[in-house]
């Protein structure tokens, strides 16, 4: 299991999910030339993806794909609490992510988890509790932080206008966005979440549009990630 396959297998992606990287500035010229928003007041402390999933579901009709996991986030909003940090909302997502092993595109259901009042070392230990409570190689997390920060190394991406097997079609099709950004995630309502480096922006940008989404509808958090096993 390569890298990236490792890093993602969990989530997103995004990875995305997958959740599942990409270049900061978006001065693009010509008929290209799009402007996303750059958003802070709105974007909580930190945020952990996870799920408890343990299998390989390639199959984009498997039943455990429709299941709401309502157990899990009950379970996940005690485990913030226990900690010490302040609960808010979560939200459910359709991850998709390449297989490195299958060759082929697999599926995941997980959730994206707000937490506030949680510091950068408190964030780690939580993501840990949560991977080794549920069986997870990696949980994602990201902490919202200024674009100028010493610490942000990753962005946080959210279009609307895709669904999750336009994803899935996009990433079999396309070898670099595999390679580069493993997979990422969509809410119900249509929401394309990506985690990706700063250094690939330009690319995520890229892929997205491929999608169909509408880079001017695009919001960007910027930040720290980890993936914490």
């Amino acid at each position: 299991m390569n890298d990236v396959t490792r890093r993602t297998r969990r989530l997103l992606r995004v990875p995305v999910t997958g959740i599942a990287a990409l270049a900061l500035l978006l001065g693009i010229t010509g008929a290209q030339h799009t402007h996303a928003s750059t958003m802070g007041q709105d974007c909580p402390a930190a945020e952990i993806f996870a799920t408890d999933n343990t299998a390989v579901v390639t199959d984009p009709d498997d039943p455990r794909l429709r299941t709401r996991l309502t157990r899990f986030d009950h379970e996940v909003r005690a485990i913030i609490r226990a900690h010490g940090a302040r609960r808010a909302a979560s939200t459910l997502l359709d991850g998709v992510f390449w297989s490195e092993a299958g060759q082929r595109a697999a599926y995941e259901r997980s959730r994206e988890f707000d937490v506030n009042r949680i510091g950068r070392d408190g964030l780690h230990h939580l993501a840990g509790v949560i991977a080794e409570e549920y069986d997870q190689e990696a949980v994602l997390t990201f902490r919202c932080l200024p674009r100028t920060s010493p610490e942000t190394d990753a962005v946080e991406i959210e279009v609307p206008g895709v669904g999750a097997s336009r994803l899935s079609e996009a990433l079999v099709a396309d070898p670099g966005a595999r390679e580069k950004l493993g997979g990422g995630s969509v809410t119900l309502d249509g929401r394309l979440v990506l985690v990706a480096e700063v250094a690939d922006l330009d690319l995520a940008r890229t892929f997205a549009v491929s999608l169909g989404a509408d880079w001017n509808e695009a919001r960007l958090h910027y930040g720290d990630r980890e993936f914490v096993s």
